[in-house]
């Protein structure tokens, strides 16, 4: 009875956090419900008519992420004041990134709309909060458009199978989408890496995983459990901008695409992503030592 008093204790433990983070998640569409019932809002979801809304939910997201992970945010000042694509690092929650959209949005009360797997319009109950937030299935032509409106717009190319199966080894996991660099390219826009440093040790999946692959590449679904949740140190880091040369000519543009122009910036952005990586990251991660970057101030 203690043995197994003290697995369902461990299993709650690690399963808790996660569980929790989707609770206030839902309980956040459920605020914006209420808030549209009560004002009758029927505006663009994009609109500055839901900033009230909004702004509420950053700042719960904030507390949050201050308390539980200490959460810092560098390099705003690298973002450009127009357009551009962010690409960062997908860690197995993504909630730095959440802790991201949410003080830049109480910072600079700008909107950065992200790009999500396609399973993500598939959960349930959620619809309102992806549409007041900006999250978009992100075609080319509805990235294009958001750039055009003057947007950010954000990608993880890694994404889903980067979440599920990278490691405190901080691997990239892009394989062959290049998508954003010919994105970037055709809207003219700069690229900004971006990078939390030890979002591998609030968040892990198991390390057995191979029956969790190989059902992921033949489904597109996430069933691999992730765990954790541990109150460990998160700064999210954003690099220097890869600039676009607004020199150029569309007929060097197109030049430049079918040289493998596109290619290029791919490459480029994916070095600057593993240099961030390098830099702020210690590898193999450390749970131990991001709890105590957490906790001990005299650790930067």
């Amino acid at each position: 009875m203690i043995i197994a008093s003290l697995t369902m204790s461990a299993i709650l433990v690690v399963f808790i956090v996660p569980l929790t983070i989707l609770f206030f998640i839902y309980l956040s569409n459920i605020l914006l419900l209420i808030y549209q019932r009560n004002s009758e809002v029927k505006a663009d979801p994009l609109s500055e008519v839901w900033d009230s809304a909004r702004k509420t939910i950053a700042s719960f997201w904030d507390i949050y992420a201050r308390i539980w992970h200490g959460y810092e945010l560098h390099g705003v000042e690298n973002l450009p004041e127009g357009p551009g694509i962010l690409v960062y690092y997908h860690g197995a929650i993504p909630i730095d990134y959440l802790y991201f959209l949410s003080r830049l949005f109480l910072w600079k009360k700008r909107l950065c709309l992200s790009v999500a797997d396609h399973f993500v319009f598939r959960l349930p109950g959620l619809k309102l909060l992806l549409e007041v937030t900006g999250v978009m299935p992100g075609s080319r032509e509805e990235c294009l458009l958001a750039l055009k409106n003057g947007h950010l717009v954000s990608v993880s190319p890694g994404g889903v199978r980067e979440a599920l199966f990278s490691d405190e080894s901080y691997q990239l996991m892009w394989g062959n989408r290049k998508g954003f660099a010919q994105v970037a390219l055709d809207a003219k826009v700069p690229i900004i890496p971006m990078y939390t440093q030890n979002v591998r040790e609030g968040y892990r999946m198991f390390k057995e995983r191979r029956f969790f692959r190989q059902l992921y590449e033949s489904t597109r679904l996430p069933f691999t459990p992730p765990y954790g949740g541990l109150p460990v140190k998160f700064r999210t880091y954003i690099g220097e901008p890869i600039p676009y040369d607004p020199n150029i000519t569309t007929e060097e543009l197109v030049e430049k695409v079918c040289k493998g122009g596109f290619l290029f910036s791919f490459f480029q952005t994916k070095t600057a992503v593993q240099a961030l990586i390098s830099k702020h990251q210690t590898i193999p991660g450390s749970i131990w030592k991001a709890l105590l970057e957490r906790f001990d101030k005299r650790c930067k």
